[in-house]
């Protein structure tokens, strides 16, 4: 039998979730850039999934949660682990080769209105006036950051814009799958342990069928990046992350990706020579307050949500 739903979670909870979420994946973008180099970008993330699952694995046999997935669930955890473990990192390590870290963090704060349009797709749930508000106001915002390369003609940058944002679409459809599963009686971290052995064993597949080299990079550097996106990156952040979908749906879970890209560009201005330009500290604020509208509307918005209802 599935595990029941978890209750309710107090402000206080929902606070430090959301602070973990924002803390820890705000810190990750720049660790995926560590992790370029020798090893093949599938056997890294491999590498990443196949601890975190030895982790989750351990950690539920201990507390008595192990369940194994079947019926209706076995096939959403299976694409969950596609769509969350494996695909979506593929991506987005391709997009931090000709982006920096914090702008790849950036695009990828879209995925609350991603969220909003699979709803609407899959769901059937109405597009608010306040939803759409808010991507034009995160489209314009990713423009005003990728203005100087557009204007300059470069299109080196463009390619990972596109990773990015291939990613971001597929980790909002990995959204959907957790919320479905949780809706099932499946808590986060067991459908994460198998959806993380998932991700694991296809990316290993494919290095495989496609005969790259088997690689690992014992440097400090790669090490220390492997573990910090392996335990506190996927454990802990997608835990509490996909526990906050359960919990608030995964249009309010987003929320957190609204601060993580200030965390991100913070630290892409440390150690990659990112430059805070005027227009980029534009489009950044742009991209927030996107975001903050679908979560927040005015009330002039939310008066015309309630009436085009």
């Amino acid at each position: 039998m599935p595990a029941q739903p978890a209750a309710p979670s107090s402000p206080a909870m929902t606070a430090t979730l959301y602070a973990l979420v924002v803390l820890i994946w705000g810190s990750t973008w720049i660790a995926l850039k560590l992790q370029l180099g020798t090893v093949p970008v599938e056997l890294s993330i491999a590498y990443r999934f196949a601890l975190a699952a030895v982790l989750m694995f351990a950690w539920l046999a201990w507390s008595r949660q192990l369940r194994v997935p079947r019926g209706p669930a076995l096939p959403r955890v299976l694409a969950q682990g596609l769509c969350l473990f494996s695909f979506n990192f593929v991506c987005f390590m391709h997009a931090s080769e000709t982006l920096a870290s914090g702008l790849a963090a950036v695009v990828f704060s879209s995925a609350n209105l991603w969220n909003a349009l699979l709803a609407r797709i899959i769901h059937g749930r109405r597009l608010a006036p306040h939803v759409l508000a808010g991507s034009l106001f995160g489209l314009a915002g990713l423009v005003a950051l990728f203005w100087p390369e557009l204007r300059a003609g470069r299109h080196a940058s463009l390619p990972g814009l596109a990773w990015a944002v291939l990613g971001t679409l597929c980790f909002s459809c990995g959204n959907m799958l957790s919320a479905s599963l949780q809706s099932m009686g499946w808590r986060p971290a067991q459908t994460n342990a198998w959806g993380m052995l998932a991700g694991t064993l296809l990316l290993t597949g494919y290095a495989l069928v496609a005969g790259l080299p088997w690689r690992f990079d014992a440097s400090w550097t790669y090490v220390g990046s492997w573990l910090y996106l392996a335990i506190p990156g996927s454990v802990i952040a997608f835990t509490a992350y996909l526990t906050l979908v359960g919990r608030l749906g995964p249009e309010k879970a987003a929320y957190a990706t609204v601060l993580f890209p200030i965390v991100a560009l913070s630290i892409s201005a440390l150690f990659e020579g990112y430059v805070w330009t005027p227009l980029a500290v534009g489009g950044l604020l742009l991209v927030m307050f996107g975001n903050l509208l679908v979560f927040r509307p005015p009330q002039w918005l939310r008066g015309a949500a309630l009436r085009r209802a």
